[in-house]
């Protein structure tokens, strides 16, 4: 069985789908690669912000529940999702960027060996840009030419996320016993204690950083993390790791087709939720280049019920 091969997606919570596409298409420039629903509830929109093509690794995903609470952030949480930009210089532009659209950003400040820069977006989804200037790994995905973000400051992968838990010793068991990760190493920061794990070829777009938190656990809501997902080859890989969870003895949702691509989830002991997804068949599928995020786009198995799910969704341009 191959080792897991990095991120492939991280997956949110917004009150807004409007306000959100606007913040992560217009703001940082990402493109809108898929607009489509929660497969388990199509009410709701799922919307996809990603790299020219949605290449695996590169998407930040959002569900949007319009009466969603705001989170009380806590532990037993993802409670920071990283964004890759390719160099120190992009740190600094999108410093000057962000506060010219009146978003609070924290200092740049190094972490683990790079320059990173601190944010929230408009609902606390709390958000990290990482320099790849000197990191080497798994390479990032191809920005797209159509955003309003100079290609070579521009946004084109996920890096690390952050685990936030009461014991992590348990979380280090699971990403090393059962996922295969490896302790690479640790720092400090503002006064916190990471430990940094890697899976792949490593680097920012393949690391899981894990720190204590004994506070009271996150009430999600939106602006919160709802699950990370790590990246399989195919659909072969995928089953090896169904029945390695399963002889493991985790409880998992099994093999769970989402079309763009297949995905097994389970929750760990912190309660953070997994997901494995595979790095196909991708979102071309259904949509061509040009097309991508443009128009609703359905599985196969939700087409039939189209005017009954648009009739439900408030619309959006884009």
């Amino acid at each position: 069985m191959k080792p897991l091969k990095g991120i492939h997606h991280v997956s949110a919570l917004t009150a807004s789908a409007k306000n959100n596409l606007y913040f992560y298409t217009e703001i940082l420039g990402m493109r809108l690669v898929k607009k489509t629903v929660n497969q388990d509830s199509p009410s709701m929109y799922h919307l996809f912000y990603a790299d020219e093509r949605g290449n695996p690794g590169t998407d930040f995903t959002f569900f949007e529940i319009p009466h969603a609470a705001k989170t009380y952030k806590g532990s037993q949480s993802i409670s920071l999702t990283s964004l890759r930009v390719p160099s120190d210089k992009a740190i600094y532009y999108w410093e000057e960027r962000l506060s010219s659209f009146q978003v609070t950003v924290e200092q740049p400040r190094n972490k683990f060996g790079r320059l990173t820069l601190d944010f929230e977006d408009f609902e606390g989804q709390r958000v990290q840009l990482i320099s790849d200037e000197t990191n080497s790994g798994v390479a990032g995905g191809r920005p797209w030419s159509g955003s309003n973000v100079p290609v070579h400051f521009a946004i084109y992968g996920l890096g690390p996320v952050r685990l936030s838990v009461k014991k992590p010793h348990k979380t280090k068991f699971v990403l090393e016993e059962v996922l295969g990760f490896q302790e690479t190493g640790s720092y400090e920061d503002n006064g916190e204690n990471y430990l940094v794990f890697s899976t792949g070829e490593g680097g920012t777009g393949a690391e899981v950083h894990v720190m204590e938190d004994l506070s009271a656990s996150e009430r999600p809501g939106r602006g919160s993390v709802h699950h990370v997902a790590f990246r399989v080859d195919d659909s072969e890989e995928l089953k090896k790791w169904h029945s390695l969870i399963n002889e493991k003895g985790y409880a998992n949702s099994g093999i769970v087709e989402r079309y763009y691509f297949e995905s097994l989830y389970f929750r760990e002991p912190n309660g953070i939720l997994y997901e494995l997804a595979t790095d196909g068949p991708g979102f071309e599928s259904d949509e061509s280049f040009e097309e991508l995020g443009k128009n609703l786009a359905l599985p196969p198995f939700l087409e039939t019920k189209r005017e009954e799910i648009q009739a439900a969704l408030k619309p959006l341009n884009n």
